[in-house]
């Protein structure tokens, strides 16, 4: 069972964008950061575990040797206070009536993967120490656009997925990262878009436009269980990699949390339901748990000038 909790205040709400929340917790500054877009600006905020914010920053984005911001990816240390690196999307021949923009960003060791509304998708190589970021990389698997990226550690096997990117077309294309990405396998769509996307011990989590969340086998495409978790489209998955929870939002306004395990006999992925929680009158837009463990989560929605907490009882 889970509690409501302290919520944090925002200076304004989340932006209607699917996967509108992220969420860093740094344990040894007994601190968690969130961040929250709203056009063209991010907003970072910092809060003790109690709920109390602590600071909070506003990330306008800069114009940059006449390329406007919606074209311009950029890159900040994590606490927001000095901008790192900058790169400026190529627009190419895209129509007047095409929407040009960036969507889907995760790390896979000193990679950053960002998906773009062309389809393809840059993988940036960060140094470990100053600010040499180069573009190293482009992947074109995907026709439509990116709708998100995850990654997992591969902790140095071979041929291990570590990297699955997804479109607008439900499409999901399952890496290996290095020097050069490497494409394992392809999960074809259905006809309805892949929002959200979650790599967990060689599985993937999968959420769609329908209310589906399906679960695969990362190395061969396989599907391992299909659950018709909402009624409406989801906006948002999350995991918790230590135990296996699931974390599931959508737009009927519901979050519910599952526990993924592996069947000892055949290696299948099991699940089973946690929690339910609605949060009335709210179109969400983003969702994460705030630790590793899964113990507490929180959640934002449009038109909703506050991030949303809930703990475990």
């Amino acid at each position: 069972m889970f509690r409501r909790e302290r919520s944090i205040p925002l200076r304004g709400s989340a932006a209607a964008l699917c996967n509108n929340l992220s969420v860093l917790q740094l344990p040894a500054r007994n601190l968690t950061h969130f961040g929250v877009v709203h056009g063209p600006s991010a907003q970072l905020l910092s809060a003790a575990p109690e709920g109390v914010p602590l600071a909070q920053r506003q990330l306008h984005a800069k114009e940059g040797a006449g390329v406007s911001p919606p074209l311009i990816t950029q890159m900040y240390e994590s606490d927001g206070s000095v901008m790192v690196y900058w790169h400026a999307l190529d627009a190419g021949d895209a129509s007047l009536v095409q929407a040009a923009f960036a969507r889907g960003i995760a790390a896979s060791g000193h990679y950053v993967c960002v998906g773009t509304w062309s389809g393809q998708v840059l993988v940036f190589d960060i140094p470990t120490k100053g600010p040499n970021i180069v573009l190293s990389e482009e992947l074109a698997r995907h026709q439509t656009p990116i709708s998100d990226i995850a990654t997992e550690p591969a902790q140095g096997q071979d041929c291990v997925a570590d990297t699955v990117t997804a479109d607008d077309s439900g499409l999901l294309c399952v890496w290996r990262s290095g020097p050069k990405f490497k494409l394992l396998t392809q999960i074809p769509g259905f006809g309805v878009p892949c929002s959200s996307v979650q790599l967990w011990q060689g599985t993937i989590a999968a959420g769609y436009g329908n209310g589906q969340v399906r679960l695969y086998e990362a190395s061969t495409g396989t599907v391992h269980v299909q659950i018709d978790a909402h009624a409406r489209a989801i906006c948002a998955l999350d995991l918790a990699p230590e135990v296996g929870k699931l974390l599931s939002a959508a737009e009927d306004t519901f979050v519910h949390i599952w526990k993924l395990s592996r069947s000892p006999e055949d290696g299948y992925i099991e699940v089973e339901h946690c929690h339910g929680e609605c949060v009335p009158d709210t179109q969400l837009c983003g969702a994460r748990f705030c630790d590793p463990s899964g113990s507490s989560f929180a959640v934002t929605g449009y038109d909703v000038a506050e991030i949303l907490r809930f703990s475990s009882i």
